[in-house]
């Protein structure tokens, strides 16, 4: 039975007095307790990172193999990845390849779902399966001892789904009632517009991966075995393996599991092209009575395989990518305004979009915008010497962040994978963060973040915030739906 813990009283844990005795303690040996600084400690030089060797194969198949040998620990990770995702999804059935993806351990080879998830629990495996916008994936970790059954268990899930109707049932219910609890949180419907506006709904980007009630609705059972069929097959995948395996171990097991597999011709996915970007606009999303304003900003970036690349995330980072960012420290620590602002570049495939967010109180949404104006102008100027310093020290130093476990290696290597980019490139950040120059920074920063050229939305309570934001003149103001379309108002 849980109890409630008094802050107030002393305790004991492992024969330590604790919390309120810690003052006693160092009193009794003699230590007094240090006084805070108000001095932060210095940023000392990156440490290089050295990765561990990444080794390809390719079984006959053709799926691809990324194996890192990684020893420190008797567990694996594996990650296959599926280089379809969303943007496969036809138009008026966007939302299957995530609905598809979720089916995959609801019954597998001799296994129902409840089957499937007592074995994984007598494994003490983890074994789970998702899709987003530009891939589908099977992810598992398991102990060195267990590996065999676990990737038996991984390859029923890949290979042999067997996509029971009444769990196809349950989970497009769920889905549906997730989709109409969007319609009532702001956030969800300032991404939703910001995204459709942006790309236009015919796009993939301008949709979301969930779909919407009315292309949900029509997705049938069919539908998803279909998507499996076409799109999971080895010629389509990559599956890489990090940890306590030798690369001659990695290749018999993946032959073992996926060696069966048969490939088959991949459609090619086509779509519109992006509009180009228009006169800033702001457009209000109406949330009646909303306590805050949930704040879209921005418009097209770039791709993941730019070559602005590390100039585009010292830039950001500056701007919005960490907590010390201009735009936290004026809209949250100056001003009071939010909890948290900041940006980012979803650099996919083809150009994402750079987008700045905050949730902001609603009195203060014209201010806020204000705010936000001017960071994004003033990031066009000169970077000052000690902020290029800190923030690519920043970067430099957290990167090491990302690879303290084979779980994170496996994922770093799937971002290579679904953007097509040499595996060499994980060692080349430092150096590339490095050469960054104020000069850059000033660069990317006027060719990708236009102030003129801007998509603004905002979802909020349009009868408190409209009349304020028309007085700011910063653009034309409009009202549109969730889904981006042009609402008309008395």
């Amino acid at each position: 039975m849980r109890t409630a813990f008094n802050w107030n009283r002393p305790c004991t844990l492992l024969g330590i007095a604790a919390v309120s005795a810690w003052p006693q303690l160092a009193s009794a040996q003699g230590t007094a307790p240090m006084a805070a600084s108000a001095t932060p400690p210095a940023l000392t030089a990156p440490t290089p990172l050295k990765l561990p060797a990444m080794v390809e194969r390719t079984l006959p198949n053709g799926l691809r193999l990324v194996i890192v040998e990684q020893r420190e620990l008797p567990v694996v990770d594996a990650y296959l990845v599926v280089r379809s995702g969303s943007e496969a999804d036809p138009q008026n059935k966007a939302g299957l390849a995530t609905l598809t993806a979720n089916m995959l351990d609801e019954g597998a080879g001799s296994r129902d779902a409840l089957a499937l998830a007592e074995e994984i629990g007598f494994l003490a495996v983890r074994l789970g399966t998702g899709a987003s916008l530009e891939g589908s994936n099977v992810f598992l970790h398991s102990t060195r001892a267990t590996l065999d059954s676990a990737m038996g268990l991984m390859a029923d899930v890949v290979l042999r789904p067997t996509f029971p109707e009444k769990e196809f049932t349950r989970l497009k219910s769920e889905r549906l009632t997730s989709l109409l609890q969007e319609q009532d949180r702001g956030p969800a419907m300032a991404d939703r517009a910001f995204a459709a506006l942006v790309y236009g709904e015919s796009h993939p980007y301008g949709r979301s991966s969930s779909g919407t009630k009315e292309s949900v609705d029509p997705i049938a059972l069919d539908d998803v075995k279909d998507f499996w069929r076409t799109y999971y097959r080895p010629n389509n995948a990559t599956l890489i393996l990090v940890g306590d395996l030798s690369v001659s171990e990695a290749q018999t097991l993946a032959t073992r599991a996926f060696g069966v597999w048969e490939r088959a011709a991949i459609p090619a996915v086509t779509y519109a092209k992006a509009p180009a970007s228009a006169a800033s606009a702001i457009h209000i999303v109406d949330k009646p009575k909303a306590a805050q304003s949930s704040f879209r900003i921005g418009g097209i970036g770039v791709a993941r395989s730019t070559a602005d690349y590390y100039p585009l995330m010292v830039m950001n980072t500056a701007l919005g990518g960490s907590f010390t960012s201009r735009l936290n420290n004026t809209l949250r620590e100056v001003k009071g305004y939010t909890y948290g602002a900041g940006s980012g570049f979803a650099m996919r495939r083809e150009a994402g979009p750079f987008t700045a967010r905050a949730e902001v109180v609603s009195a203060k949404t014209d201010s806020a915008l204000i705010e936000f104006m001017k960071e994004l102008n003033g990031i066009r100027q000169p970077l000052p010497a000690a902020e290029l310093a800190k923030v690519k020290r920043y970067l430099q130093l957290g990167y090491a962040d990302g690879f303290e476990t084979t779980g994170d290696i496996a994922s770093q290597v799937s971002s290579l994978v679904t953007y097509g980019l040499p595996l060499s490139t994980l060692g080349a950040f430092d150096s590339g963060i490095a050469k960054v120059t104020a000069a850059d920074v000033q660069r990317v920063a006027t060719k990708y973040l236009d102030p003129a050229k801007l998509t603004i939305v905002i979802a909020g309570d349009r009868a408190s915030i409209e009349p304020a934001l028309k007085a700011t003149k910063i653009a034309p103001v409009d009202v549109r739906d969730m889904r981006g379309r042009p609402v008309i108002v008395p």
